[in-house]
């Protein structure tokens, strides 16, 4: 008998299910109806034994698909229709909603834009039944990059979210008129802004959203690509019957087996909008000045405004027609000083360069990957190990065409690095995508006097710095040694190196650059920064030059630290080791890089309006005095609790790696920190640190102008030790440099760089002072 053509046949199964329709030979093949013993029923294509085609499939909870099959999974278009009245029409790859969708929840919320796996990610706009809509980015079912939610209040928020929390910079456009431009963090007002009472002139929202060219985290991005168009979130268009499928080839198989019910939809929530008082706080902000009418406080009075943790903790009045009162985006890049690098890398060759250097490091990065790994030999820190390529714009045989211009690229010593960012647990696809991605990289300011160009990653994870070539072969000639004391001390606080190259322009011109770990991608705001050398010879900021991102110096520093007794301990036995190997190497003027987070103390709130002020000034003055005074103020926000590997998030970045840290206050165990609203984070030396910050007591207040309010604050800290690369190999040059840095009388008769880091880590003693 022919059994290549489907014929008509009834088969009962053993275990009780039933077919009815077209076979091919033994097998389901055409149309058909198939009853499994459970209740589930499908009825429509098959392809040799597998549902593959259009159909309807009906469990016996009561859920009903109707759409495309392929090879026994929901792949396609299609609708699914819940028992609790919830439909989700769309695509479907391997029974996940995957591509365009819209689903109507059983709560009459709806969402329609884009999914993967399983999840809203993209753009999409979603309604609540509350009369609440956001329309944007989302990522894994959260609200995530650039979007715009309207309240049902008539409350309007426009810019960047993060986990589904405000986040990043945006503005909030309240239903009564009153405007705030600034930045938020994890859902709470985090630095400075703006705040534009209802009736007064303010910039033009239109133009503040074309201004926001920002990635995903709020970070302005160097690259051509335009901002997220909002006006076209708002048209995305219902899905219909001509909704194309797309299908990722780099997609994750799903287990084999029959097509399983359990589809679990994410459950979102969100806030009724900042429903907090918007008004100004103070009397100074209600009442307006004398021989002023209330119609020119309404055009003319606008507040320059400071929170931290939601907390506002500044407030300046300013006129909103002075000319000298520029309103722009917080966070955008200050422009470089005049460098001779960066005067050689402006528009297209800056571009162009960051092209190169992207399409370098995929090349590399892809080259040495599949590499079996093996030990590191000799040969692989010599001379002879390097890769050199030539990417023509047109490409070749080796290397794809391109936008850029032609060069070289030079990559050193490949297999060390591949080695080194396994040690450090970097995957080599997210080491590339986090670089090498569409979204560019930013640049930023040097915070010293290298002269140096520094490069962001766009997930904040890598720093990319140019280099000169004498620190290229300072960084050549030790890395054998480097490599063997990362890999012997997982904790250390030295800058982690991922690869070192050098880009050659068509004209000649070359310029070398490092990538490394930024020890400040966290996901807690860093307020102030600090390079601390132990000198103080010149080593402090001036105040009028002082921003939010200025990282500051020894003099500047008005805090001593106080932290758990085995925390310090293990923070001093590296420090000592990591000294000793950068004494063995004859480097000094390294510096120790200390990133701190402060938790606002809920009290704040209480006293930044003493009751019963008599005057605006007088109220203001009570203020600061209150605030000067107070020192009983029990610090909060930071806990200590044991370590839970499944609660806390280990995805490990460039600067994780080694183990958890103890803590004497436990108990001695490993621990985690528990920030309330945040987190859970683990406590890793030089990473999520808790302590508290000591504010000394000194004439010299030009800090505890601009953020102490307390004289102890809680805090986390975040260090490292970086400029490792000035190397001083002869007794001139360690005289010459201590000399420098107006060390002791005696500089004079030192020999070699132990006296730098005895005066480094006696500094670091002061900082980091021990319990009594």
């Amino acid at each position: 008998m022919d059994t290549s053509v489907p014929r008509p046949g009834d088969r009962e199964f053993s275990n009780g299910d039933f077919y009815c329709g077209e076979v091919k030979g033994l097998l389901p093949h055409g149309k058909g109806k198939y009853a499994w013993l459970d209740g589930t029923i499908y009825e429509g294509d098959w392809d040799e034994g597998k549902i593959s085609g259009k159909g309807t499939l009906l469990w016996s909870s009561g859920t009903k698909y109707e759409g495309d099959f392929s090879g026994g999974y929901l792949h396609g278009v299609g609708t699914m229709t819940s028992p609790d009245e919830s439909v989700y029409s769309g695509a479907w790859r391997m029974n996940v909603r995957h591509g365009l969708g819209r689903k109507e929840y059983c709560n009459s919320d709806l969402y329609d834009g884009s999914w993967k796996e399983g999840l809203q990610d993209g753009r999409g706009s979603y309604s609540w039944t509350n009369g609440n809509r956001y329309i944007g980015n989302w990522k894994k079912g959260k609200m995530c990059g650039r979007g715009v939610m309207r309240w049902a209040n008539g409350d309007l928020f426009d810019g960047f979210w993060l986990n589904g929390s405000r986040h990043g910079s945006g503005v909030y456009k309240f239903a009564d008129g009153c405007l705030y431009f600034g930045t938020w963090s994890n859902g709470l007002k985090d630095g400075k802004g703006v705040f534009y009472p209802a009736g007064s002139k303010h910039p033009s929202l239109k133009k503040w959203c074309r201004s926001l060219e920002y990635d995903d985290t709020g970070k302005f991005v160097l690259s051509r690509t335009s901002s997220v168009n909002v006006e076209e979130l708002r048209n995305l268009s219902s899905v219909t019957r001509s909704l194309s499928v797309k299908t990722s080839a780099s997609g994750t198989a799903k287990n084999s087996g029959r097509i399983s019910d359990r589809f679990q939809d994410v459950n979102l929530r969100t806030s009724d909008g900042d429903f907090t008082c918007h008004g100004p706080s103070s009397k100074s902000a209600r009442s307006s000045g004398p021989g002023q009418s209330e119609g020119q406080d309404k055009n003319r009075i606008v507040y320059e405004r400071e929170y931290m943790q939601g907390v506002l903790i500044r407030e300046t009045i300013t006129s909103s027609v002075d000319k000298s009162h520029k309103i722009r985006p917080p966070n955008l890049p200050k422009e470089c000083r005049s460098r001779t690098l960066a005067t050689f890398l402006k528009g297209d060759h800056n571009y162009y360069l960051m092209l190169n250097l992207q399409l370098g490091i995929r090349y590399t990065v892809g080259k040495i990957t599949p590499v079996p790994r093996r030990e590191v030999r000799s040969s692989d820190f010599g001379k002879k190990a390097r890769t050199v390529m030539f990417f023509p714009s047109d490409g070749s045989n080796f290397t794809p065409p391109h936008k850029s211009i032609d060069f070289s690229w030079k990559d050193y010593c490949p297999m060390v690095f591949r080695n080194l960012r396994e040690m450090f647990k970097l995957d080599a696809a997210e080491y590339m995508m986090s670089i090498c991605g569409d979204d560019g990289l930013t640049e930023i300011s040097s915070p010293g006097k290298s002269g140096s160009i520094f490069y962001l990653s766009h997930d904040d994870r890598f720093v990319i710095k140019t280099l000169k070539k004498s620190e290229l072969q300072v960084l050549l000639r030790m890395l054998p040694r480097y490599y063997g004391h990362v890999g012997e001390h997982e904790n250390t606080l030295i800058t982690k190196f991922f690869g070192v190259h050098r880009i050659t322009l068509k004209w000649g011109k070359k310029v070398r650059f490092v990538v490394m770990g930024n020890m400040f991608c966290t996901e807690l705001k860093i307020h102030r920064r600090y390079d601390l050398k132990g000198s103080s010879h010149g080593r402090f900021t001036e105040k009028i030059k002082i921003q939010e991102k200025t990282t500051l110096k020894d003099l500047d520093l008005a805090y001593e630290f106080h932290m758990d007794k085995l925390l310090r301990e293990a923070l001093f036995k590296q420090i000592y080791l990591d000294c000793a190997f950068l004494e063995s190497l004859h480097i000094i003027d390294y510096s120790l890089l200390l990133g701190l987070h402060f938790r606002a103390p809920g009290q704040l709130n209480d006293i930044l309006e003493p009751p019963n002020a008599i005057s605006d000034q007088e109220s203001v003055s009570s203020v600061d005095v209150g605030l000067a005074q107070e020192i009983s103020i029990p610090p909060k926000g930071l806990l200590l609790v044991t370590h839970e590997p499944n609660s806390v998030n280990t995805a490990p970045g460039p600067h994780i790696r080694g183990s958890t840290l103890r803590a004497f206050s436990v108990g001695e165990q490993e621990v985690d920190l528990i920030l309330p609203g945040t987190a859970r984070l683990r406590v890793q030396l030089g990473v999520n640190m808790p302590a508290q910050a000591h504010h000394k007591l000194i004439e010299d207040k030009e800090e505890s102008a601009t953020i102490e309010l307390f004289e102890v604050y809680d805090v986390v800290v975040y260090m490292g030790i970086i400029d490792i690369l000035q190397e001083y190999n002869t007794k001139k040059k360690v005289e010459h440099k201590c000399k420098s840095l107006q060390y002791d009388p005696m500089t004079i008769s030192v020999t070699e760089p132990t006296i730098y880091s005895k005066r480094f880590v006696d500094f670091l003693h002061k900082v980091f002072p021990e319990e009594r």
